[in-house]
């Protein structure tokens, strides 16, 4: 895997100071994607083992809230394949932070079985994730004034109670629009 790039300190993707990783690779291919040039699966710098101990480190502070995956698709197939053992070892190096997930694809595609998003690693990935921002953005629906998303369709589910319910839970700090 490869990824576009990695910020420190961001407050823009996710709730608090966090770290962000923006993998590369994306078939959703949104019209107007604010970073179509992570499209391509071998864009930017490859994911290495020294990539994860960089970000491991970068989240050590105690006013870093917890890493937040977007792209690019976090959640493509052979993506998900590489961040699943990465997220494991954030969770077990930080249990009391937070994962944000950003993907184009639908909470109900990832979770279909027939759905090519979903593979082998889909469920666990989803277990240990606290926060999944699902949708495509859409123009047609973009909307500035929207908490962490670009357009109304797009959604904020807290995995945690989603998973304990059985249901989709709208994370409860968003805005109301």
């Amino acid at each position: 895997m490869y990824y576009g790039d990695i910020k420190n300190c961001d407050i823009a993707n996710g709730e608090g100071v966090r770290v962000t990783l923006f993998v590369s690779g994306c078939t959703n291919h949104c019209e107007q994607c604010f970073q179509p040039e992570t499209w391509d699966f071998e864009y930017g710098t490859l994911f290495t083992e020294e990539t994860e101990n960089e970000i491991l480190k970068m989240l050590e502070p105690k006013f870093i809230s917890g890493l937040t995956l977007l792209g690019g698709e976090p959640m493509e197939p052979k993506n998900q394949e590489t961040l699943l053992p990465f997220v494991k070892r954030v969770k077990e190096k930080y249990p009391n932070k937070n994962i944000w997930v950003f993907s184009g694809f639908t909470f109900e595609e990832l979770t279909d079985k027939n759905a090519y998003p979903n593979t082998e690693y889909t469920d666990e990935f989803l277990s240990l994730i606290d926060i999944l921002v699902d949708g495509r953005f859409q123009i047609a629906l973009k909307d500035i004034s929207l908490k962490f998303r670009g357009s109304s369709n797009q959604r904020i589910i807290d995995m945690k109670k989603t998973l304990e319910k059985g249901e989709i839970v709208i994370w409860d700090k968003q805005d109301k629009k």
